[in-house]
């Protein structure tokens, strides 16, 4: 632990020298005064952001003062971005310095431009600065700025009452990271008025500890008053396996107290086990399984064949599992008659550009196949829910905290 906060300092120091020669580069036509009041603020804002990462990993910064855990973290993360989209700019500039150094030694006539280097300075200040200030804003005003999308899912062979039928997901709460609560309420307040025929969550109700979740129970609870139940299921961050415990059974006491919270919750938390609804005259078999992902870093604690083990005959089949990647690695191939799965665990990275009809970009892609938005592989479907709260980062650009509503109906 301690070699991996020593490691992630050094980087930042490392980001924070080679950034500041854009800034060196542009100030060195300007006054002296300007000039060292340049070094003075930039090296002021990196040496705060220093001390907040200190305070953080030395557990000085803890839940009594959350307000400096949620927002000193955000700001630690929106100045690294800005320096790191700067870099590009900078590397390309000290490629064509190494050229001309290189050229020069052979040449009778030495020469350098400047102005090329304080261009390339420029871009590198507005490269960084442009998603810094988006971040900003998105800290400012989207990380509670929950957006209902809705979607009708074509289905060849719909049973004919299930046509219409109101399905609500939301996914990814992580409540430790919570500061404020009334634009919480809000966002229950949408889901309520959708007035769905089932409700479900994907998972991360927690970022580390169970206890993150308390605070928020009374809140989370007025999502069941107008239905009869929530079926949900667990993420990655919810098996405290990001926390380093005294004991092999702590850990589990926590885990045992992160199901309660479920059931305190009034929601029916499916582990590796499914459960069977009538709607109408219809039957829907909903399959919950623990976290899977076909991704290494993170766990594989579902066991999807177990899940649908004895389930009776249905007519429609929803699968509830976090993480994505589990569609590819052996829903669609191996589970033809699971029709519907949905999905949580990437937040659409919380950053990016989103343009319904345009454009659908965010770093999130470089690590996931699927990971926003709906899905399509013959007659199968998934949705991957960019997440109710944020984790981290205490904002969003481009992809909102979401609230999806997914709609049946027959036909295409």
């Amino acid at each position: 632990m301690i070699n991996r906060f020593v490691l992630i300092g050094i980087i930042f120091v490392l980001i924070d020298v080679y950034a500041f020669f854009a800034f060196r580069g542009l100030s060195r036509q300007m006054s002296e005064g300007v000039q060292r009041s340049v070094i003075f603020i930039y090296w002021g804002i990196s040496l705060l952001a220093y001390l907040i990462y200190i305070a953080t990993m030395a557990g000085w910064i803890d839940n009594q003062t959350k307000f400096l855990q949620v927002y000193g973290r955000t700001f630690m993360i929106i100045l690294m971005v800005t320096k790191l989209f700067m870099i590009p700019f900078l590397l390309i500039d000290d490629v064509r310095r190494l050229g001309i150094i290189i050229t020069n030694y052979f040449s009778q006539e030495p020469r350098y431009d400047a102005g090329r280097s304080r261009f390339l300075s420029t871009v590198a200040v507005v490269a960084g600065l442009a998603p810094g200030i988006a971040m900003l804003f998105g800290s400012l005003k989207n990380a509670y700025n929950y957006k209902v999308k809705r979607l009708k899912i074509p289905i060849d062979g719909l049973h004919p009452d299930l046509e219409g039928f109101k399905i609500v997901q939301i996914s990814d709460i992580h409540t430790g990271s919570f500061y404020f609560e009334h634009p919480i309420e809000h966002g229950i307040d949408l889901i309520r008025k959708e007035m769905g025929d089932l409700i479900v969550f994907t998972g991360d109700l927690v970022n580390y500890k169970a206890d993150e979740a308390d605070p928020y129970i009374p809140v989370f609870k007025r999502i069941n008053i107008d239905t009869q139940m929530t079926y949900s299921i667990l993420g990655n961050h919810d098996y405290g396996d990001y926390v380093k415990w005294d004991s092999p059974q702590e850990k589990i006491a926590n885990l045992e107290s992160l199901k309660h919270k479920h059931s305190e919750l009034g929601w029916d938390l499916l582990l590796n086990e499914h459960r069977v609804i009538q709607h109408k005259g219809a039957r829907i078999g909903i399959i919950g399984v623990e976290n899977f992902s076909a991704l290494p870093q993170f766990p594989k604690y579902g066991n999807l064949q177990k899940a649908i083990e004895n389930i009776p005959p249905v007519d429609f089949k929803l699968l509830l599992s976090h993480d994505p990647t589990h569609w590819d690695y052996e829903v669609n191939k191996s589970y033809k008659d699971i029709v519907l799965m949905l999905a949580g665990h990437t937040h659409g990275f919380q950053f990016g550009i989103n343009i319904p009809g345009w454009i659908k970009w965010s770093p999130a892609q470089f690590i996931f196949r699927q990971w926003a938005g709906l899905y399509q592989k013959a007659g199968q479907y998934l949705y991957v829910n960019t997440g109710f709260g944020f984790l981290a980062y205490a904002g969003r650009v481009g992809f909102m905290p979401e609230i999806t509503v997914l709609t049946l109906t027959s036909g295409k």
